[in-house]
């Protein structure tokens, strides 16, 4: 016998050899019904493998969110298990869970499409309907290795374990695979799956290695949790950035001029002006000056910095020309602590707040880059801020209610506040305590001070100091950091910055570096996404299209009114082609134009105009300075709601 020790502290006695599936079945019927699997002392076990010893068992059951993981990861073996049978020259690289789904990776003479996963489906069927139960075998590294002679990619993985590592194998029918666990135990216990797509990958993800064909899917324990994940995910496709950047003709990437380089289009630098115009302001009146520094920086620049030793595997190479190195400028700080150091600064000259719209070059790898998410090149205002001590947290709150704004403006939501701090990885940050232990004791002290909720993540620090991180939930349901607020002692030193205090002496200042909304081009995805396209008016490429419907009469008083809105500072333009009007009205609605204005006899003979907004069907005649004035409004108060 063997005694089992539950969550609650509850003691029971089982037989060796006793399963998850026969522990909750001796508690409740209804519990064995949904019980997935088990954490047996911290390790997961199948829901049929047997526990041997004494040991703490938590049952895992559909209720809890890593249950979902051994569904999808039991899933993805039967997917293989189909696979091997349609296409039986296969081998596989991994199969795990991933958030709400799985994937495997596959090696085989069968180019596999989209048009065959209803096949693979079919045949996942007939492997549930037969109810093959999948069986964990403990062997040597040797005895694996006989296993999978014939498969070169399990014999790397059995090759990278530990000498003595125990080996599990599950078999299931005739398929045979290498892998930790768990399982549900049984195919019979899944139900409720979708193949999704098919990719391409690279074995262990090494652009040198070969490519694979990687086959993604979903699994849950009910049919509407995967109907409302489908919606979900259909959603999402619709809302992705690279689709709608390349309807929309905001951005593109071209492969002659190298990856992760993004192209702005006439219609996305439109918007990006926007948004450079909106932060300029919104900075100039927020008292920071405004600079423009150079692309590139001397190799040493960045080593006084620090960041040569930090970054170093992340910039580009260098550059040589005649005696001096230079680098792509991976971030504009060194810069700006140039600036600050050319003139003797007083007391009385602190805060001075510097800002710039800057273009920086960061060494991504190639299967890193996603769209406008992760490129080579990216632009942001960057700012940093030289302060006197006693100014830190009024300057730190200053920054952080100043990017409440831009975030608020730009119709996002915060989703939580993270305090980053550094831990023992000493070889992570600057080695000088007394520094760090003022500035995070600062940190710590203002947020609290201002009541702003907060987490702490340990280790995320910047290598100069601690940051505030201002973290965004997107449309997508991915969590990003969209700002950051950061206090840093080091550069200072490291540049020699000084003031000359009210005593006459010279004396250290504190710099506090500020993103305010990310880069341009990961805040464009993130837009697009959030408005689905439809940016809101004061964002939108093109704000309005003035539509008339025939005759010369009809497009002169278009002009004229293409004419009054280049004066208002409007973004429109005409549609003159030679189409119905029910045609040019919902190629508008396509291209997710703001407003449509209509122009026809009685427009014309009363002076007015007649518009319908985006997404909606009802149409509005209205004299054309009170349409002028609601455009205005619109505009001056960033109004989103009609496009979110």
């Amino acid at each position: 016998m063997i005694d089992i020790t539950f969550k609650d502290g509850q003691i029971r006695s089982f037989e060796a050899g006793v399963t998850p599936e026969e522990v909750a079945e001796s508690i409740a019927k209804s519990l064995k019904k949904k019980t997935v699997a088990a954490v047996v002392d911290g390790e997961l076990y199948d829901r049929n493998r047997p526990i041997d010893k004494n040991a703490t068992v938590a049952l895992l059951t559909q209720d809890d969110t890593e249950a979902l993981e051994v569904l999808n990861h039991s899933t993805a073996h039967v997917m293989a298990h189909a696979v091997k049978r349609l296409y039986p020259d296969a081998k596989f690289g991994v199969g795990p869970a991933i958030k709400d789904g799985f994937y495997y990776d596959i090696a085989t003479d069968h180019t596999i499409h989209e048009s065959d996963l209803p096949k693979i489906e079919q045949e996942m069927r007939r492997i549930i309907k037969e109810q093959t139960e999948m069986v964990r075998e403990e062997m040597t590294k040797d005895e694996a290795r006989k296993r999978f002679k014939d498969d070169p990619y399990k014999r790397e993985l059995i090759d990278e374990l530990d000498d003595g590592e125990v080996v599990s194998v599950y078999t299931q029918g005739e398929f045979v695979d290498l892998c930790r666990g768990g399982h549900v135990g049984n195919t019979r216990l899944i139900k409720h799956f979708k193949l999704l797509s098919v990719a391409g990958a690279y074995w262990r993800g090494d652009s040198d290695r070969t490519m694979l064909q990687r086959i993604y899917g979903t699994s849950w324990f009910s049919e509407e949790a995967l109907q409302n994940h489908l919606a979900l995910l259909k959603e999402r496709k619709e809302r992705d950035h690279r689709k709608l950047g390349k309807e929309l003709k905001i951005f593109d990437i071209y492969k002659e001029a190298g990856q992760g380089l993004a192209f702005w289009l006439p219609n996305g630098y439109t918007v990006r002006k926007v948004l450079e115009d909106y932060v300029y302001k919104l900075e100039r009146k927020a008292g920071y000056q405004h600079l423009s520094t150079p692309l590139l920086g001397s190799k040493s620049l960045y080593q006084i910095s620090g960041h040569w030793d930090h970054y170093r595997d992340d910039m580009f190479p260098t550059m040589k020309q005649d005696d001096e190195e230079f680098v792509l400028r991976p971030m504009s700080c060194p810069h700006h602590m140039l600036v600050y150091r050319s003139e003797l600064r007083s007391y009385r000259d602190l805060p001075i707040r510097y800002a710039e719209i800057v273009t920086q070059h960061r060494y991504e790898a190639s299967g890193a880059l996603t769209g406008l998410e992760r490129v080579r090149a990216m632009t942001l205002t960057d700012s940093h801020i030289f302060v006197r001590k006693d100014q830190i947290k009024q300057e730190v709150l200053a920054a952080y209610t100043l990017i409440l704004q831009a975030i608020h403006d730009l119709g996002l939501d915060i989703d939580y506040v993270e305090l980053a701090l550094r831990d023992e990885s000493k070889e992570k940050f600057h080695p000088n305590d007394e520094l760090w232990d003022e500035a995070e004791t600062l940190m710590i002290e203002l947020l609290e001070e201002a009541n702003i909720e907060h987490t702490v993540a340990l280790g995320e620090a910047a290598f100069y100091g601690p940051k505030i991180d201002i973290q965004v939930r997107t449309a997508m349901d991915r969590v990003i950091t969209m700002s950051t607020v950061q206090l840093d002692f080091l550069m200072p030193e490291r540049f020699d910055l000084t003031y000359i205090g009210n005593d006459g002496n010279k004396h250290r200042p504190v710099v506090i570096h500020r993103g305010l909304i990310s880069t341009w081009e990961r805040l464009m995805s993130i837009l697009l996404e959030q408005y689905k396209g439809a940016f809101p008016t004061w964002l939108a490429p093109l704000q309005m299209r003035v539509i008339p419907v025939d005759n010369p009469s009809h497009l002169d008083y278009a002009h004229a009114l293409n004419d009054r809105f280049f004066d208002e500072d409007f973004r429109s333009d005409i549609d003159q082609r030679e189409e119905k009007l029910g045609y040019k009205i919902r190629d508008a609605q396509t291209q997710k134009i703001p407003y449509q204005l209509v122009i026809g006899d009685n427009e014309v003979k009363d002076q007015t105009l007649t518009y319908r907004r985006y997404g909606e069907k009802a149409q509005h005649t209205v004299p054309v300075d009170e349409f002028v004035a609601m455009i205005h409004h619109e505009i001056r108060a960033k109004r989103y709601d009609q496009n979110r």
